[in-house]
């Protein structure tokens, strides 16, 4: 069984009706489209189980999305079941897509494999926005499948990193009051994680690394985002430097800096394009 590329106007997107009403993804999804950014499925009349797809998209990870000619099969491209996605897939994709675009604009020097902090600052708004997408929906879909399913899993994480119920149902409740202010905290969270862990030479170094993290009130959800996947991946294709990524710390800096980073990357990213 092989393997096909597909636009996102090709795929149904599931619990969009829930997503849809927010501002932010209809944009993203919009940039998206417009990149013509493609997906990989199964060819005509094949199947491809959950466990395959997940072990395909975690192992050939790419930070940065991919794009093709029509029906091109390309290297990086997210893996899907099916002609099936989810609107926070299509969030998460799209961030990729907006992020990786930008970065090439603004990079020095000739084109060539992004960074490690590149890498990791792309993964880092992606994942960031899952956890903002579940603030704003917590209260006003809870229904929603995104919030069913994650809440849940999150909840383990958190439990296995000595989380009590009620101190995660208050996390919860401050993620749904400011998800903006979730978002921000999320993403300098695991930034600044992968770069502590990515100079890391070994286990003892590494606990040491992530026990400096121990008070931040997001540090027990850190392993439901695999950080892992991110750090083998940034060894095996991120670019050698002999130095900091300059463009990457003064996008994190400007990111910080502002009144809310979703608001300055709305602003800035992702309607650049927009007709």
């Amino acid at each position: 069984m092989g393997l096909r590329a597909v636009t996102l106007d090709d795929l149904t997107i599931e619990d969009e009706r829930a997503v849809a009403q927010i501002d932010l993804y209809g944009r993203l999804k919009h940039a998206l489209r417009r990149s013509g950014h493609r997906f990989l499925v199964p060819t005509i009349g094949g199947e491809l189980s959950w466990d395959r797809a997940l072990f395909l998209n975690l192992t050939y990870w790419d930070a940065y999305a991919s794009s093709a000619g029509e029906g091109e099969v390309t290297e990086g491209a997210d893996v899907l079941c099916d002609n099936h996605i989810t609107a926070d897939e299509v969030g998460h994709v799209a961030w990729h897509h907006v992020v990786g675009r930008e970065l090439a604009r603004q990079a020095v020097g000739p084109a060539g494999p992004p960074s490690a902090e590149a890498l990791f600052f792309s993964e880092s708004i992606a994942s960031a926005f899952d956890l903002y997408l579940l603030g704003r929906l917590l209260h006003r879909t809870p229904e929603s499948d995104f919030s069913r399913t994650q809440v849940p899993l999150i909840a383990e994480r958190a439990h296995n990193a000595g989380l009590s119920k009620r101190a995660f149902a208050r996390l919860l409740e401050e993620v749904g009051r400011e998800p903006e202010r979730a978002f921000e905290d999320m993403r300098a969270l695991l930034l600044d994680v992968a770069n502590a862990l990515l100079a890391c030479r070994g286990p003892v170094d590494a606990q040491r690394a992530l026990d400096r993290f121990a008070g931040h009130r997001f540090e027990p959800l850190l392993h439901h985002f695999e950080i892992s996947n991110w750090i083998l991946f940034a060894r095996a294709y991120g670019a050698r430097s002999a130095g900091p990524d300059a463009v990457v710390r003064r996008l994190d800096a400007l990111l910080r800096q502002a009144p809310t980073a979703l608001g300055w990357l709305a602003e800035h990213w992702i309607d650049a394009d927009a007709p």
